[in-house]
């Protein structure tokens, strides 16, 4: 993992919340606006895309053009851009496109920086709620409505006692779902829908699992960052990393994480 001073550490998290501050205004222009249209990026199935993701993707990239511009960019509308520093920052302009067009307020714009090994920092932020999810360098915190708040993970122990999200009940494949399955009829509460906003809530310590399938890196840089800042563990169904996306297992503590690995191996291993 790449080494940073405290002046490099306070350059990223600089650039980080200048991204966050450019892509805001261009989310929020067109939240809730009459007439948005949504284009379909898939011939078989609806996944959207509007004028907010790309602009506000494109606001961010000449953020970084001007602060970082040696640095790698790898979003989710533009695709991969090389740079020679050895640090990627990995974009999603609005994760939560169906929310957004739908008018919910759980999307968000993800921000994510590290090099190969996975992301070394991560921001989750919400322009519409004004919360903004920050994890890195020894910092988890959440900048909002309620002020400044440290984030810190939940500690129940038990399963039966956990609350899971995902934002598809569907969640993948057939077999996938059974996996999913196995852990949603053990826990106290499962609540689907909320996009990226579930894993700011692990984050929070307001929930303690999200199992998702078939997401992308900019789908979950950003949220490892943070949730792992705040005490909790993200890996793929196996236990492995998982910053190139693919299947996803946010938990609060090893604990819940052991018990929900166990049940999604049995399908998976």
């Amino acid at each position: 993992m790449t080494q940073f001073s405290d002046t490099e550490i306070q350059a990223l998290k600089a650039c980080a919340y200048a991204l966050a501050d450019a892509a805001r205004p261009v989310t929020l222009q067109h939240f809730r606006s009459a007439g948005l249209m949504a284009d379909n990026k898939l011939s078989d199935s609806f996944d959207p895309v509007t004028v907010a993701d790309r602009g506000a993707e494109k606001a961010m990239r000449d953020v970084l053009a001007e602060l970082r511009p040696r640095d790698s960019i790898l979003g989710e509308e533009y695709g991969f851009q090389q740079g020679s520093s050895g640090l990627t920052w990995v974009l999603d302009p609005i994760d939560g496109t169906r929310s957004y067009i739908s008018g919910t307020p759980t999307w968000g714009v993800l921000i994510a920086v590290g090099d190969e090994n996975g992301p070394v920092m991560g921001v989750v932020d919400q322009p519409y709620i004004g919360e903004r999810f920050f994890g890195g360098f020894g910092e988890a915190y959440c900048d909002g409505p309620m002020g400044v708040r440290e984030l810190k993970t939940s500690d129940v122990k038990l399963l039966s006692d956990a609350t899971l999200f995902t934002t598809f009940p569907e969640v993948g494949t057939s077999q996938e779902r059974l996996a999913f399955e196995a852990v949603r009829d053990q826990v106290k509460l499962t609540r689907y829908g909320t996009d990226c906003y579930a894993y700011a809530l692990v984050a929070a310590g307001q929930v303690e699992l999200v199992i998702e399938a078939g997401l992308n890196s900019y789908d979950v840089q950003g949220p490892i960052a943070v949730i792992e800042a705040a005490g909790g563990i993200v890996t793929n169904w196996t236990g492995g990393p998982v910053h190139e996306g693919g299947q996803v297992l946010a938990a609060a503590n090893p604990n819940i994480h052991a018990q929900a690995l166990t049940l999604l191996h049995d399908y998976t291993g």
